[in-house]
């Protein structure tokens, strides 16, 4: 396959992540050839710390998309998605502005597409970035580089959450065929044109979290297939442009679980995440219990988040 006949845009969102976003861009920049193909997005999500001078400045071949207000990860992208859509793009990638990249990644994820049509949405492996590790004191030095963040996801139906395929684990070629998941992080995230369009971008509703898995499971009851393609790799400075754990967490993953589980799950799984709910409300931290209520109360988008 000719890559320069398929249109490719990589959508990175970014909010008050400059020095993360330079990394990114120093890094995809070097693989773009003079054909400009992928096309490189940034949505601006209105940053104060430069960001958009920076890009001005330094990347004048980069399309520079200013938000005047943080939209959160779903409405962000989804100003980017819609920009590609309108440029005639193939292929539209979202990608973190906390990755770093080494290689033109994209061209194994384009090449897959086009050799298996029934494929919608692929994810290259994703490595930790190297002194970023959940667990940095269990692996040594020359393992660093090597562990494992994603090889696409898995979904636990029965208690309605997803788990990283293969994370923390030390890759030694265990994960070296393409494989199809369940869903795939919006970390990096590649899907057709027309994927985009059948699922109706990312729902808004969520903010931020849940939003992949719901993308992709939307996509799967069209009939597409979901796949990590371990041909290809980038590195994840893990939660690099947004908090681990606390109160951020607590009301959207509380909330949008809610959401997602009770669009998706079994009917089993609804019942036991409703009585969750009811626990939550009344032993929760404050956060979760926020989250909850908002749920009830149909307080999506940002909801009550401060």
């Amino acid at each position: 396959m000719n890559f320069k006949e398929k249109k490719l845009a990589i959508v990175i969102l970014s909010y008050n992540t400059k020095k993360l976003l330079k990394n990114c861009l120093d890094g995809l920049t070097k693989q773009i050839g003079k054909e400009n193909n992928p096309e490189i997005i940034v949505v601006d999500n209105g940053s104060t710390d430069g960001s958009k001078k920076m890009i001005n400045d330094q990347w004048p071949m980069v399309k520079l998309i200013a938000n005047d207000r943080n939209l959160g990860f779903c409405a962000g992208n989804n100003v980017g998605i819609r920009y590609a859509l309108a440029q005639g793009h193939d292929y539209i990638m979202i990608l973190n502005s906390d990755t770093i990249i080494k290689d033109a990644f994209w061209e194994f994820l384009v090449d897959f597409l086009e050799k298996n049509k029934e494929v919608g949405i692929v994810t290259p492996k994703i490595y930790f970035a190297p002194g970023h590790e959940y667990h940095k004191k269990r692996y040594s030095k020359s393992q660093q580089g090597k562990v494992i963040w994603s090889a696409g996801g898995v979904f636990d139906w029965d208690n309605v959450i997803g788990a990283n395929r293969g994370v923390d684990d030390v890759d030694q070629g265990q994960y070296d065929q393409p494989a199809e998941v369940d869903f795939v992080s919006g970390c990096c995230l590649l899907a057709r044109t027309k994927v985009w369009q059948q699922a109706n971008f990312l729902d808004e509703k969520y903010f931020m979290y849940y939003e992949d898995t719901d993308f992709c499971q939307k996509a799967k009851r069209a009939g597409w297939k979901v796949f990590c393609i371990p041909g290809s790799c980038l590195y994840h400075l893990n939660a690099g442009s947004s908090q681990v754990g606390g109160s951020l967490q607590d009301y959207f993953i509380t909330r949008n679980r809610l959401l997602f589980g009770l669009r998706f799950a079994p009917l089993r799984a609804r019942l036991a995440l409703i009585r969750e709910s009811g626990r939550l409300l009344i032993s929760g931290r404050k956060w979760q219990k926020q989250g909850t209520r908002d749920f009830y109360l149909r307080r999506f988008g940002r909801g009550s988040w401060k």
